[in-house]
């Protein structure tokens, strides 16, 4: 491997942030301090796309964004910036939604089982042909079919027509071609593997050496030329072989940095062996602002849930039946391609039964037989055959097949429990849950409410020990909630009597078309404040499909949306209402920048290689996709980084940043200047930040809100706990921390410090400090 990032900047590219818009902002990141651009896929992707993951075609780069010759501007001005270049790739899936634009997929249609590419996508021809289910719901759908220049049109979708088999009426014509236009409903009987539940993108088979070596050809070219040095891989748990794949991609690609999407849960581990540097970093952030929350605060906020709205406190109840309606409604054709799989199991109905059963109990989203996780699949079944024990012999045939390495059945059980999991857990129960929605996070457990000092540090150290060039984040494309809209919520562990007299209120005043909807809705508020009408209705509305209760994506409830609009409009035009929830955000702002700011400290100097999400070096307070994906201005922060750095630090933090109040740094200088000195540190000592790990406990009184640890001994982080108890107990009183010998220097405030320092003198200003051995 050439030397690792120091550091990456997440880039969201599309057809309106090109290649070209992407050259502009490099000088300013390399100006941050950021050692690696990291963007979102780069191969051509389907006409339009906001996002880069519907690939269409692996031959070239995307045109939308400027074809080759941005893509080699986009890298010579790197190169002159001295920019290294990550590059997001999907080798799971491809866009099929507009049959034209995929030839593989168009040749599939038109040739069938004897097309060039029919092996390259998952197909199962049992059934004959391919089902599309791409029309609409009414019965005449078929009568608007029409042949125009040689093709089958339907309301302007075009599709194939097999060779010799144009002749008759255009429904006979779709008669006798290699797939079948159905309804939209119809996508239980479908058959061929798709991403999770969209039927818009097909899986690929990446795993036969041909298929891998068409849709890898363009990016490995880009390696081999010195324009990428990184990859992140998409979705691995879809693969029908992550190891096997890891290994074949890191034989061509022996220099590169290669991080994988892989959500672990706590406890769970990646497989040894694999040929990467880590995960995409969802754990990273579990812990991060897991050890930001205050677990005295979870039976009251359990309890003000439960009273507030009526809805259960058992998360991992909500979560196995949100999985096992998602593996029978959502993903019922994944779970019968499986069942059929297993003839000699019994009455079909009953293996169909027990594989949903044993994919809901799953607490990962995958094994991964034979190198590891027999102990997850051992756990599922036990549990499903306790819940169901009806279906015994079904669920053993499950458990014995699913060992079988190499088996078809087994293959497609590990990539199925993952979709299981996404659709049913971070999809769905997510958006059903509200105790504390800061938590309910992609990799999080809304079950534990907090982490130990003690916890987070064996997590640290255990990075270090085994993955220290893993990945880490606090937003992503994926997150469900920025970073600072995180922080600013963990505050109402804090003081959850408080919150639930305000919450009560809001809704007392303004009541939600259901309980639980406006719950979430206070805790969006507060979590995002000041949030426009337009972002919070869109989201609400996006949450309540999500959860699948009154209105879904498939199933709209008119009535029921309209309701919620009309509730946001009400909420938004009672001028009391928002004036309280802005004196609410007023009283916890400060504590919530002090999360902020020692969140983003620390994961930009623990063990990995961290990653800064577009934007996110000032306050960002956005919500899930698309939210997180408006644009960034990057001419503030220009602006602002060229402002802090004309002042000397010590004028800085006196003059800038002193006033954490809600009326300071209403933009986030504190959070820029913090994230810049820690990049330039980063890049500046880079072996520092793959040295050792150590915790550095503080002693006193308020020892616990202390959350510090040293770096290679020459580099000491150290960040404010529960900050709101800390303001209530008088400050930090006789708490110290005594720091190795030698003398140090904040890198935040220029002020020298040695020996056993009071923690108030040492955080005066700011409620984080990044000291440096001199």
């Amino acid at each position: 491997m050439t030397a690792p990032p120091s550091s990456t900047y997440r880039l969201q590219l599309h057809p309106g942030f090109d290649f070209a818009a992407a050259s502009e902002v490099a000088g300013y990141l390399a100006d941050l301090g950021v050692s690696h651009v990291y963007t979102s896929p780069l191969l051509q992707a389907a006409a339009g796309s906001t996002h880069g993951y519907d690939v269409v075609d692996h031959s070239h780069a995307d045109g939308q964004l400027g074809g080759e010759p941005g893509r080699l501007a986009f890298t010579e001005r790197l190169r002159e910036l001295g920019l290294g270049c990550v590059v997001d790739l999907v080798p799971n899936h491809m866009s099929v939604a507009v049959p034209a634009e995929n030839r593989w997929w168009w040749d599939v249609l038109e040739h069938g089982r004897s097309a060039e590419h029919a092996d390259h996508f998952d197909i199962d021809w049992s059934p004959g042909r391919i089902l599309l289910p791409v029309l609409g719901d009414g019965p005449a759908e078929l009568d608007r079919l029409a042949v125009v220049d040689g093709q089958l049109d339907h309301a302007g979708r075009r599709f194939p027509i097999a060779p010799g088999s144009s002749g008759g009426t255009p429904q006979q014509v779709h008669a006798r071609q290699h797939y079948e236009l159905a309804s939209w409903r119809r996508t239980a009987e479908l058959n061929y593997r798709r991403f999770f539940d969209v039927t818009e993108l097909a899986g690929i088979r990446v795993e036969l050496p041909a298929v891998f070596d068409a849709t890898h050809r363009e990016v490995l070219r880009w390696v081999a030329a010195g324009d990428v040095d990184g990859l992140r891989l998409d979705h691995v748990d879809g693969l029908a072989d992550p190891a096997g794949y890891l290994a074949r991609l890191a034989g061509a690609t022996p220099q590169a940095w290669i991080v994988v999407e892989k959500i672990l849960q706590p406890g769970e581990h990646l497989p040894p062996g694999w040929p990467c540097a880590g995960t995409t970093g969802y754990d990273s952030a579990r812990e991060v602002t897991g050890v930001l929350v205050d677990p005295a605060g979870t039976d009251a906020l359990t309890r003000v849930y439960a009273d507030l709205t009526g809805e259960p406190a058992d998360f991992a109840e909500l979560a196995h039946d949100c999985k096992l309606r998602a593996a029978q409604t959502l993903l019922a054709a994944e779970t019968r391609r499986l069942a059929g799989l297993l003839p000699a199991a019994g009455v079909a109905s009953a293996v169909e039964q027990a594989i949903a059963e044993v994919m809901a109990c799953f607490r990962v989203y995958r094994s991964y037989l034979p190198e590891s996780g027999g102990q997850h699949l051992a756990a599922a079944v036990a549990e499903a055959t306790r819940r169901r024990p009806d279906l015994t012999a079904a669920i053993t045939a499950v458990s014995s097949a699913a060992r079988r390495a190499g088996g078809e059945f087994a293959t497609r059980l590990q990539q199925t429990t993952g979709m299981v999991m996404a659709k049913g857990v971070e999809d769905t129960a997510f958006y059903r849950y509200h105790r504390l929605v800061a938590v309910n996070e992609v990799g999080g457990d809304p079950v534990q409410l907090g982490l130990s000092l003690e916890e987070f540090h064996a997590a640290a150290a255990a990075r270090q020990r085994d993955w220290p060039l893993s990945m880490t984040a606090l937003s992503t494309h994926d997150t469900k909630r920025s970073e600072d809209v995180r922080a600013r919520l963990i505050v109402l562990a804090e003081l959850p009597d408080r919150w639930a007299a305000a919450a009560r209120d809001w809704s007392a005043r303004r009541p939600p078309p259901d309980p639980n909807l406006g719950y979430l809705t206070w805790q969006t508020l507060v979590g995002a404040w000041p949030l426009p009408a337009h972002r919070a209705s869109a989201y609400l509305l996006k949450a309540a499909r999500e959860a699948k209760q009154h209105t879904s994506w498939s199933e709209a409830d008119e009535s029921y949306e309209a309701a919620v609009r009309e509730f946001v409009a009400a909420v938004y035009a009672d001028r009391a209402l928002l004036s309280g929830v802005s004196a609410f955000v007023d009283s916890i702002a400060g504590p919530g920048r002090s999360n902020a700011l020692t969140q983003k400290l620390v994961q930009l100097t623990m063990p990995g290689v961290p990653d800064v999400y577009q934007g996110s070096e000032l306050w960002d307070l956005s919500l899930v996709d698309p939210d997180n994906r408006r644009p960034v201005d990057y001419g503030l922060r220009r602006d602002l980084l060229a402002r802090l750095d004309g002042r000397q630090v010590g004028d800085i933090v006196g003059d800038i940043l002193g006033d954490m109040a809600p009326a300071g740094d209403a933009v986030g200088l504190a959070k820029l200047h913090v994230v810049a000195q820690s990049l330039r540190l980063r890049a500046e000592r880079p072996a520092v930040f793959t040295g050792s790990y150590s915790a550095l406990p503080a002693t006193g009184v308020r020892a616990d809100h202390v959350l510090a640890f040293t770096r290679a001994d020459a580099a000491i982080t150290v960040g404010t706990r529960l900050p709101l108890g800390l303001e209530r107990g008088g400050g930090w009183q006789d708490t110290r921390l005594p720091l190795p010998p030698g003398g140090w220097a904040d890198r935040l405030t220029g002020r020298p410090h040695a020996g056993e320092v009071q923690m108030g003198h040492l955080l005066a200003g700011l409620p984080v400090a990044l000291l440096v051995s001199d």
